[in-house]
């Protein structure tokens, strides 16, 4: 998805976001995106690991 917006684009969207929040926001949210961003990967990674112990329990049950 990002491989196709190009430098422009991606120039153009760093000035709309500097316009929308003003330049003393930006860390602010910067740092609200990676903490969101951490929260989700650590919870999809989780859930990957509960699935592969479920399905390992099962297969013990079969074997």
């Amino acid at each position: 998805m990002l491989s196709t917006i190009g430098i422009p684009g991606l120039l153009l969207l760093l000035l709309l976001v500097l316009l929308l929040f003003g330049p003393s926001k930006l860390p602010q949210l910067g740092k609200a995106v990676g903490t969101t961003l951490h929260e989700f990967r650590s919870s999809a990674r989780q859930l990957t690991e509960e699935d592969e112990e479920k399905q390992e329990a099962g297969r013990r049950q079969e074997g």
